[in-house]
């Protein structure tokens, strides 16, 4: 055999003994085999001792028959009256069924064949020295004429008075066609079982393909969507594999909604990138040296707005992609921390006071920590723009399942009516072109909060201005770490 032949039995071998079904059908026949063989052990050994103890009773009503016509003559010597015997077979030599009476002297010892039955013709069975009770019986098995195995049952009688001798009445009878009854049996049971072994193994191999079959009916329907010939996997199956396929469909129809989402977000940024990109084309078609200082502000303004478009749509991606990521886990105070020191050295000049107020308790955002820092990010720097002197934050834990945090960035800015509220969330909107910003921030913090299962809503706040309101998914129970 050359060495590729080698490898691809390897790898059938392989195959089999990782193979499911190979797996399965070898534990049931492996099982089926062991219990068919524990029964046979089992049937034979019954089948072995009923036939031995009818043996038994049989002979002992023999034993009985013999005791009943033992008689003892004026000198104390036994005497069977052998015609009184029911059993032909007695009469008949080495027919398989035998008497016979012995003399027992007090120390246990005796004299063999003191009476025999016509069967023993010129033998006598030979007995080893057995200390009998009056009336018990004991069994032996021995070997008798001819060599054949016997099966003996003994006892010993008195004759009448106290120092009267002892008799052993012995009665064999021929075990070898009760044991060729009972090879005969193990023999049929044998084959019996090993035909029932054969369905047995048949009926699990049915039982194994039919098991299986789903599998490999979820197989095809793999193959077909591997195959762009359908977009979910199809077909009727059992209630302990539907799960797997509907689980497996949803993670189907979540690539596809990602990859959805992917798609309108190009085409939303190519969208967007357009008007800055025209009105740059615009302004290189016939530069004017007296417009140097306008031509770089609208640059410089152009391309702002650019790079708003683009952190916007790359952090939506991002969410897009991480949103339902299990265990996700940020810690709240670390980012709000963080964000206070930036905002005090971002807004120096205006001389905002930005106080928190957080639970001793702390709270966990179920999301990536960069997403949390961008949405709080934008809320405060939108607060520091439109706040007089004064900025707000605090949070709080929301019971119920999922658990849940909210976030309320407040200001004592002029605030604005119910209508601008709703109007400052939509994108690109600038409720004053004098205060800097693209009017991307809130619509930031809104995307993003949607897609994590959250929301912003904007409220009149206590202290004049705008409290912004952001409900996010918590971590756990939104408590202890």
């Amino acid at each position: 055999m050359n060495r590729g032949a080698s490898r691809d039995a390897n790898r059938g071998g392989l195959h089999w003994s990782r193979s499911l079904r190979f797996r399965l059908l070898a534990v049931t026949v492996a099982g089926v085999a062991v219990a068919v063989v524990l029964a046979g052990l089992v049937l034979s050994g019954l089948f072995r001792e009923h036939v031995q103890r009818q043996f038994e009773s049989a002979l002992l009503q023999q034993l009985d028959q013999v005791t009943a016509r033992l008689e003892f003559d004026a000198q104390g010597q036994p005497v069977v009256a052998a015609q009184a015997l029911s059993d032909p077979r007695w009469l008949k030599p080495y027919s398989g069924l035998y008497w016979q009476v012995d003399a027992m002297a007090p120390d246990g010892r005796g004299r063999a064949g003191v009476l025999r039955s016509r069967s023993l013709w010129d033998t006598s069975l030979a007995l080893q020295v057995d200390a009998l009770a009056d009336g018990a019986v004991h069994v032996h098995e021995v070997a008798g004429p001819q060599g054949a195995p016997l099966l003996v049952l003994e006892r010993t009688v008195r004759a009448e008075g106290a120092d009267a001798a002892r008799w052993r009445l012995i009665v064999a009878a021929d075990l070898q066609a009760t044991q060729a009854a009972t090879a005969q049996f193990t023999r049929l049971l044998a084959l019996s079982l090993a035909a029932l072994l054969v369905l047995l193994a048949a009926a699990a191999w049915a039982q194994v393909a039919v098991g299986l079959k789903p599998l490999r009916v979820l197989q095809r329907g793999l193959q077909d969507v591997q195959q762009a010939r359908t977009t979910q996997l199809q077909g009727t199956f059992p209630a302990e594999v539907q799960p797997l396929v509907d689980d497996f469909n949803g993670v189907l129809a979540r690539n596809a909604e990602v990859l959805e989402r992917a798609r309108t977000q190009a085409g939303n940024l190519a969208h967007a990138l357009k008007t800055p990109l025209s009105v740059l084309e615009n302004a290189a078609r016939a530069p004017d040296p007296a417009d140097g200082p306008a031509l770089a502000a609208l640059v410089r303004e152009q391309v702002q707005v650019a790079r708003r478009h683009i952190d916007w749509h790359l952090a939506r991606s991002r969410v897009a992609a991480s949103a339902h990521l299990p265990g996700q886990r940020t810690a709240l105070e670390p980012v709000v921390g963080g964000l206070v020191r930036v905002m005090n050295k971002v807004h120096v000049g205006q001389d905002v006071d930005i106080t928190v107020a957080l639970p001793d308790t702390p709270l966990f955002f179920a999301g990536e920590a960069q997403d949390l820092q961008e949405m709080l990010g934008n809320l405060l720097d939108n607060a520091c723009k439109w706040a007089r002197s004064s900025v707000r934050l605090n949070a709080q834990a929301l019971g119920g399942q999922p658990p849940r945090l909210v976030v309320y960035v407040e200001d004592d800015g002029p605030g604005i009516s119910a209508a601008q509220r709703a109007q400052a969330l939509e994108r690109g909107v600038r409720l004053d072109e004098t205060v800097p910003g693209s009017g991307l921030g809130l619509a930031i913090v809104q995307d993003l909060a949607t897609m994590y299962g959250g929301r912003l809503d904007l409220e009149p706040s206590g202290l004049g201005g705008v409290r912004a309101a952001l409900a996010l998914p918590a971590a756990g129970d939104a408590q202890q770490e």
